[in-house]
């Protein structure tokens, strides 16, 4: 993947990065760093802000600068999660923030749902409750419309692109987790890739993807405790030749002390993302590699 000039385009919510059609057939997303806490969201807050940036994956779009600078499109969410999660389905709503409740519209009662962690979140470990009314139907429709169609829209739209020119394309999406505990003797992962069990990716993906971050020297788990998100079943189509990957990395690695601020480890942490961008470049530009899939 060679350098080109980066561009930004700005769009209410998001900001896509890099050249304006994709140059190499791996795209990334960054969809809950975003830092934009408009007064609306705080007005219905029963917490200050500073606690409903526990849910950021704090600074992670500081991690694909090396990426996108040399040559990867890439999608950065701005607006901060409480508004809207975008790596969930629309439907996963928690009925009992919602007034009244929606027609003809089955909601899904997931794992995440049922931790307050839905669509919209509603509640955290430690906090509670995090809003002082319910949402009204017309509020989430706005949401939804404004901010989860057109992430998911662009994004689709750059894969295509990608899939056009290159015949195979992949979006990696990008989190960042909180240490996660030892096991006895075991020390954990410091970064964990999701393929949904095997449903979103070819294993030679991430089979090579582990490779380069335990070559670096970091420990390496897949699946477990993330097997990625609506975002990976959302933009797969495995027959087709898109795949769809997440990775977590754990924050104390490119954060200071505290995990609120950039850490002097961030350029480490930043290049390997950019190695793992780049392993998958030449992956999926081996045809007989490829066509062993």
């Amino acid at each position: 993947m060679s350098a080109v000039p980066s561009q930004s385009e700005r769009t209410p919510g998001f900001v896509r990065h890099g050249p304006a059609r994709p140059t190499c057939p791996v795209l990334l997303s960054v969809p809950h760093a975003g830092r934009d806490y408009p007064p609306a969201m705080l007005e219905m807050a029963r917490v200050p802000q500073a606690r409903l940036e526990a849910l950021e994956d704090r600074h992670a779009d500081l991690l694909i600068g090396d990426a996108v600078a040399a040559g990867c499109t890439a999608f950065v969410s701005t607006r901060a999660r409480p508004w809207i999660d975008l790596n969930r389905d629309e439907r996963e709503l928690d009925p009992g923030m919602i007034d009244p409740l929606p027609r003809g519209r089955g909601l899904i009662s997931s794992a995440k749902v049922r931790g307050g962690l839905g669509l919209v979140p509603r509640r955290l470990a430690g906090v509670g409750e995090i809003w002082n009314r319910r949402l009204t139907n017309e509020e989430i429709a706005e949401r939804v419309a404004q901010h989860h169609h057109p992430w998911h829209a662009a994004i689709a739209a750059a894969l295509d692109e990608a899939h056009g020119r290159f015949g195979v394309a992949l979006l990696i999406d990008c989190h960042s987790m909180p240490p996660l505990p030892a096991h006895g003797a075991t020390r954990p992962p410091q970064f964990v890739i999701g393929d949904r069990y095997g449903r979103t990716a070819p294993s030679l993906l991430v089979d090579r993807l582990t490779a380069v971050i335990e070559g670096a020297g970091f420990i390496c788990g897949r699946n477990s405790p993330y097997a990625g998100g609506h975002t990976l079943d959302r933009q797969a189509d495995v027959p087709r030749g898109v795949y769809a990957i997440q990775i977590e990395v754990d924050r104390s690695l490119y954060l200071a002390p505290g995990l609120r601020d950039p850490g002097e480890d961030l350029p480490r942490i930043r290049a390997v993302i950019a190695e793992l961008v780049a392993a998958m470049v030449e992956e999926l530009s081996t045809p007989l590699r490829r066509a062993a899939e």
